[in-house]
């Protein structure tokens, strides 16, 4: 599933259609982290592409939107509702910014990740300039005590209601790169179903991923290595702490499950 490793810009020749790509963070309370992450995804380089970095900030209390924007961001923006957790708003924020700023791609990256280069930036977009794909989504090596909410929640749910996802590794994966034409569509479906809101938290990462292969795109995930990410430091002793986020993807896979008609394969469960 990994594509294969791209080191410098003349590996990655976008088509002429693709003219500008967006990176956006999704970020609350990253101040010592994301002027590096900016200041890498920075030094990627494309021939005839060229590419901003949308920042949202989630009412954050230290100065992460100032560091930011030392950083080089091209937009640093408010999340537009105070809620949290908000990542589905911040997400769909940092997409409409993104078509605001005339993207043809855009990407998604963890704000909060220690070890980001700009190699992930080349990893991610590779198969979507040139292997046709409409998305592409970051794996990595964990931690044994890392993504217990993936782990222990959400890869057994879809192994059993959407089974066609029971390969992907990283099904909450943040690092994911996709056409504005697939965020689009993915988004217009959600609008369609006003009865199954998008999600407005957590669950948002699994519902595109649901809803990308319910729409018969084509996905890859490809293998970024290791990821350092400070949020790990805080539920490393304690998972209990991942008791909303495990809640809200939980939910967020039975109600698409109910709208796809997908529920009754609970009862192929053993007991």
């Amino acid at each position: 599933m990994a594509a294969k490793v791209v080191t410098s810009e003349s590996d990655v020749v976008p088509p002429r259609s693709f003219e500008r790509l967006a990176i956006i963070f999704c970020a609350k309370n990253c101040e010592k982290t994301i002027g590096n992450a900016i200041a890498s995804v920075n030094e990627a380089r494309f021939p005839n592409m060229d590419s901003i970095t949308i920042v949202i900030d989630g009412f954050s209390t230290d100065s992460t939107a100032k560091a930011a924007k030392d950083a080089g961001g091209t937009s640093v923006i408010q999340q537009p509702e105070r809620k949290f957790p908000g990542k589905g708003i911040a997400m769909r924020a940092g997409l409409a910014e993104a078509t605001r700023l005339q993207a043809d791609i855009a990407m998604f990256l963890d704000a909060d990740i220690k070890n980001l280069t700009r190699d992930w930036v080349y990893r991610l977009v590779e198969p979507v300039l040139q292997g046709g794909y409409d998305m592409a989504r970051g794996y990595y090596d964990r931690r044994p005590r890392d993504a217990a909410v993936t782990k222990l929640v959400t890869k057994p749910m879809i192994s059993v209601l959407f089974s066609e996802l029971a390969n992907i590794e990283q099904p909450l994966s943040g690092e994911v790169c996709a056409t504005m034409k697939a965020w689009h569509d993915l988004l217009e479906r959600g609008r369609k179903h006003s009865d199954v809101p998008i999600p407005d938290g957590w669950g948002i990462d699994v519902w595109f991923l649901i809803e990308g292969m319910m729409a018969g795109q084509k996905i890859k995930e490809v293998f970024l290595g290791k990821k350092e990410h400070m949020s790990y430091d805080e539920y490393a002793e304690d998972v209990s702490v991942l008791s909303k986020m495990s809640e809200q993807v939980l939910f967020t896979i039975i109600k698409e499950a109910v709208k796809y008609g997908r529920f009754e394969s609970y009862k192929t469960v053993s007991i």
